[in-house]
């Protein structure tokens, strides 16, 4: 998406505001892969909204359009939904979906995001790093090199799953790496790791209105830093991978420094980080896709399960069914 895709970030209209004080911003999208799909999708997301009010008058609601340009890919809508009492966003998209149940739209995506996260006057982004910021895990990269892949592979889709205590998994996994050298790291780095689409335009969108983006990662400082630092992101924190210099010069030890960074870490992360910035939780955006991400997303005041595992999906405020990191900037009315 580019940045010409979005109007100006969303704002709720005062006669709008005082008519119903209780809010939530809706965005209802379509994923397109041509143009005859769009052309046909305009069509369908017109008589979708129809339904949708329809559908919302039971519960009193009052909308007020705000569409979005079409992009390469997508169609979107945005929608103000007010209410004399505040709703729980949660059953706000069960009905959404369950009106929208009979439209002939797989694609279809929707999203519910409450005004008080959306009108705030400065907000904080932070998301995890392995499958989410980046495409890649990156230990199952660096267990490429010792021919370990797919076991770690393994063990570490279990993890995130959270059938295995992370930071037992992540400790038991860094021993396949055990006595490789240390130049697999820059190899991993520069040639087995790439931004997830849209990752730098999400990245832009807070950046440009001088809002504070940070990472934090069960992966590796030693290949996030590099990434970091070209994003120009304001805090990151990854674990650090132990190495030792013998007659072949440094190799990797299979053991960390220090302790893991896992899930209690990062949500802990995030309330420091939003304490130095001075933005309340209730501000801060956090992306993550597994069970490792729940408390940091629970955390913050909106959290995004991006492509994730169902532990995540289940405790989100906003599911991202779709590998754009830039929907995010949408979905929140950037």
């Amino acid at each position: 998406m580019s940045e010409s895709s979005f109007h100006a970030p969303v704002s709720l209209p005062e006669e709008f505001s005082a008519a119903c004080p209780a809010t939530t911003l809706v965005t209802i999208y379509h994923v397109l892969s041509d143009e005859k799909q769009r052309r046909a999708a305009q069509e369908q997301l017109d008589a979708a909204v129809e339904i949708v009010t329809k559908s919302l008058s039971a519960v009193s609601c009052n909308w007020q359009e705000h569409p979005t340009a079409p992009h390469e890919h997508w169609v979107a809508h945005r929608f103000w939904v007010g209410t004399t009492e505040k709703v729980n966003t949660k059953e706000l998209l069960t009905l959404l979906e369950t009106a929208l149940s009979g439209q002939q739209a797989s694609n279809l995506r929707i999203a519910v995001v409450s005004s008080e996260h959306i009108t705030a006057e400065r907000r904080m982004l932070i998301m995890d790093v392995d499958s989410t910021l980046i495409n890649e895990e990156v230990i199952e990269q660096l267990a490429a090199h010792a021919g370990k892949e797919a076991e770690v592979a393994a063990v570490t889709e279990a993890a995130m799953r959270g059938e295995l205590d992370f930071e037992e998994s992540l400790h038991a996994r860094c021993l396949t790496l055990a006595g490789l050298p240390l130049g697999v790291i820059e190899d991993v780095q520069q040639n087995r790791v790439s931004l997830t689409p849209g990752a730098t335009e999400l990245v832009r969108s807070y950046q440009d209105r001088g809002w504070p983006v940070c990472v934090v990662s069960g992966g590796f400082v030693q290949v996030l830093k590099p990434i970091a630092e070209a994003l120009e992101l304001d805090r990151y924190e990854a674990n650090v991978l132990e190495t030792e210099r013998d007659r072949n010069g440094e190799q990797l030890t299979g053991r960390v420094i220090g302790d893991v960074v896992g899930r209690a870490t990062k949500a802990k992360m995030l309330q420091q980080w939003a304490e130095e910035f001075n933005i309340s939780p209730t501000h801060v955006m956090a992306i993550g896709d597994g069970a490792n991400d729940l408390d940091m997303l629970a955390a913050a005041g909106l959290g995004v399960a991006f492509c994730a595992k169902p532990a995540l999906k289940e405790a989100a405020d906003v599911v991202l069914r779709d590998r754009r990191l830039d929907l995010a900037a949408l979905v929140t009315g950037l």
